[in-house]
């Protein structure tokens, strides 16, 4: 009895989890989808052979009447044959360059911008100067040929060329030239030394870059490169500006002379042959470079009478020159007017011409001595009446706003006055005395730069570091009248003690 009831126990174990696989798995359902499935795929059959049948009655009656056409057009085929293997010949052939024709539209690609870094900005500046190097290289040299540097090689260089454009040999003679510098250029990047240069190239040191630079040195430096880039971009907008005044009449009376010049040139054009115009052209080229332009930068004076590019180009002027001239007209007219019709009208009597000036002479925040605290005969001097704008930097100071402030910087007969351009108490001006400075220099922050730097650096007993005076666009004419004053007053003492 034992066994069988263990059996039986197994069983129906065994059933029951079949029963839980059945549950799981839900094979019933399954069975009734596959049932649906091959009931629609019977019904799909039904219904293709059923069309099927129509198309098989309908062809015989079309294909009857169809016979002999297709027995005639079997020459169509063949043709039709050779045409598509020779259109995929000519794909496999020439598919990959008929791609290359094919009209795509532009991606509008965006380029990231590098955040402002000061050792980037120091590895660009290195960049630029040694790119620009070969350039400023061939300039160098040819002003040395035109200066005549050396007296045999401008004598040889102009000989050689004279007898070129004689002989019709100019074009040929620049082709061979490009050829020999590339050629020793070649041979400079295998390793040989070879230098070929009128101008004897000094060899500059190469400064090793800061890594830890200060906060008043980034900023100088940021200030330096932006004053390079203004006066590059504004000497460039000085030629573009002559340039535009030049064929757009602004100046008739020297676009004049251009208008008549091209006639000139134009009737010489259609009435002489080419060869004549091109040698008349390149002995005036040659004869001007190697021998009027030396004469006339050893004498000014016949430069300015009888160079006739050389005046235009100095009498033309730019937009800030035209607006400045109109401006200097109206105002000259306004004078004149008010000079007539008020007469008689001066300072009241009793004060003198200067003190009447010291006492009206104001800033932006009131009058200069109230400002500054100082005496009514302290005021500005007449090269620096509107003041030079500028940041004072004191590194003795740690807080950021003690550290940098803007402001403008004006100079008296004894004070060296900022004035600071936040709205506040006179406590944030500055007034330096110029007995008691010790030391003032140009400031600049790193040598790789061009130029002398933007900054004024004046040492004081009172402070530790030397205070900085920076971002000054006119920062040479400021250093001259600060040192002339200073020395000026270091010196009256000791004249007087002697």
């Amino acid at each position: 009895m034992f066994p069988l009831s263990c059996v039986q126990a197994l069983v129906l174990e065994q059933e029951e989890e079949l029963r839980k696989l059945r549950e799981e798995t839900n094979a019933e359902t399954l069975r009734q989808e596959l049932e649906k499935e091959r009931q629609r795929r019977l019904e799909l059959e039904q219904r293709v052979n059923e069309v099927l049948k129509t198309r098989a009655e309908e062809v015989p009656a079309a294909q009857q009447p169809a016979k002999p056409q297709a027995q005639a057009n079997g020459t169509d085929k063949r043709s039709h044959t050779v045409c598509s293997r020779l259109q995929k010949w000519f794909c496999d052939k020439f598919g990959e360059y008929l791609e290359d024709f094919r009209f795509q539209p532009e991606e509008n690609t965006v380029e990231t911008e590098e955040p402002l870094s000061a050792r980037r900005l120091t590895e660009n500046m290195r960049r630029l100067k040694r790119g620009a190097k070969p350039v400023t290289n061939f300039v160098k040299n040819l002003s040395a040929l035109s200066d005549w540097y050396s007296i045999y090689t401008s004598a040889i260089a102009f000989i050689i060329y004279i007898n070129a454009v004689w002989h019709g040999w100019a074009i040929p003679m620049f082709l061979f030239l490009a050829i020999l510098r590339l050629s020793l250029n070649y041979l400079i990047a295998r390793g040989w030394r070879i230098q070929w240069s009128i101008v004897p190239e000094v060899s500059e040191q190469m400064e090793h870059p800061k890594e830890d630079l200060t906060v008043s040195e980034k900023f100088q430096l940021v200030l330096d490169v932006a004053q390079k880039a203004q006066n590059l971009f504004g000497k460039m907008a000085d030629i573009l500006e002559k340039f535009k005044n030049l064929f757009m009449w602004v100046q008739p009376e020297i676009t004049q002379k251009l208008y008549f010049a091209l006639w000139a040139a134009f009737i010489a054009s259609c009435f002489l042959p080419y060869r004549i115009l091109g040698l008349a052209l390149g002995l005036y080229a040659g004869i001007k470079f190697f021998l009027i332009d030396f004469v006339f930068k050893r004498c000014p004076r016949l430069r300015a009478k009888y160079d006739t590019p050389y005046i235009i180009w100095i009498n033309l002027l730019t937009d800030p020159q035209l607006k400045e001239r109109s401006n200097a007209t109206v105002s000259r007219r306004l004078q004149t007017a008010a000079s007539r019709s008020y007469v008689g009208s001066s300072a009241p009597t009793g004060i003198s011409k200067d003190e009447d000036t010291s006492r009206f002479h104001t800033t932006k925040r009131g009058n200069f001595h109230e400002v500054f605290n100082l005496s009514e005969n302290e005021r500005p001097l007449p090269v620096c009446e509107n003041g030079w704008r500028c940041c004072l930097i004191n590194r003795d100071r740690k807080m950021p706003t003690d550290y940098i402030r803007n402001g403008v910087l004006y100079v008296t007969e004894n004070y060296l006055c900022f004035e600071s351009s936040k709205s506040g108490s006179s406590k944030r001006n500055k007034v330096i005395k110029l007995s008691d400075i010790t030391d003032i220099q140009k400031y600049k922050v790193l040598s790789v730069l061009p130029g002398s730097g933007m900054g004024i650096a004046v040492s004081t007993p009172s402070t530790q570091k030397p205070l900085v005076f920076g971002a000054m666009v006119h920062r040479d004419e400021a250093f001259e009248t600060i040192f002339n004053q200073y020395v000026k007053i270091t010196s009256a003492p000791s004249s007087s003690e002697s």
